[in-house]
């Protein structure tokens, strides 16, 4: 059984088809990477695994049960999403990286955070920064802290890296790259024809909002 698994899915918008009839297994596991031109429904495919959106027909699954039945709280406990241009809300670090637990009502574990710090290559001071006083490339970091300080089975990442220098790509990269070696599914779009391949064990082309191609890499 597939752990996320899209069924003939379909988004239309004001008669446009965004999606067209998509069917997809995404197995536990996995390190699928999504690629197509701009423009393609790559970015609205992503929505819809993460439940942010809904298709127009159609229907998916998690870990066998209909989207629908399930709480989006509880759901987005276990799928993550990352997005392409990193979003921090209040105006500091630590009201980000708390927020997880906040709403949880759970107190912080500073262990946690430590750890997860020193893995994105941020020292514990950035905690007390705002958040206008972060590059481009630290918001992205602080955004995959955030994410990550309850680890998710799934993690979905909107071209997360297309804005970052080299060092922050390859910074994200190792991180994601370890997440998925301890068991984490991931399923990452980007623009890099290499860093498509470099990982993955499948790939899918998105053309015109339609699964256009499906490969097995490895």
């Amino acid at each position: 059984m597939a752990l996320l698994d899209l069924s003939n899915i379909s988004y239309v918008v004001k008669d446009k088809a965004i999606i067209r009839d998509i069917s997809l297994a995404i197995h536990e596991g996995d390190y699928m990477t999504i690629v197509g031109p701009s423009g393609s429904g790559k970015s609205t495919l992503l929505k819809l695994c993460s439940d942010l959106i809904s298709p127009t027909s159609g229907y998916i699954t998690y870990n066998g049960r209909d989207l629908t039945s399930i709480d989006p709280e509880n759901y987005r406990k276990e799928v993550g999403y990352c997005f392409q241009r990193p979003y921090l809300f209040a105006k500091t670090v630590r009201r980000n990286i708390l927020f997880p637990y906040d709403i949880r009502g759970m107190k912080p574990d500073m262990e946690r955070i430590q750890y997860l710090f020193d893995l994105l290559h941020m020292p514990m001071e950035y905690l007390e920064r705002r958040n206008d006083e972060l590059s481009g490339g630290e918001m992205q970091r602080i955004c995959l802290i955030r994410s990550l300080i309850f680890e998710p089975k799934v993690l979905l990442l909107d071209e997360v890296t297309s804005a970052l220098d080299f060092v922050n790509t390859s910074i994200v990269e190792q991180v994601i790259d370890e997440l998925h070696n301890k068991g984490m599914t991931i399923v990452s779009i980007t623009h890099s024809e290499e860093q498509s391949l470099r990982k993955a064990n499948r790939r899918i082309t998105v053309v015109d909002g339609v699964l256009a191609k499906e490969e097995v890499l490895r």
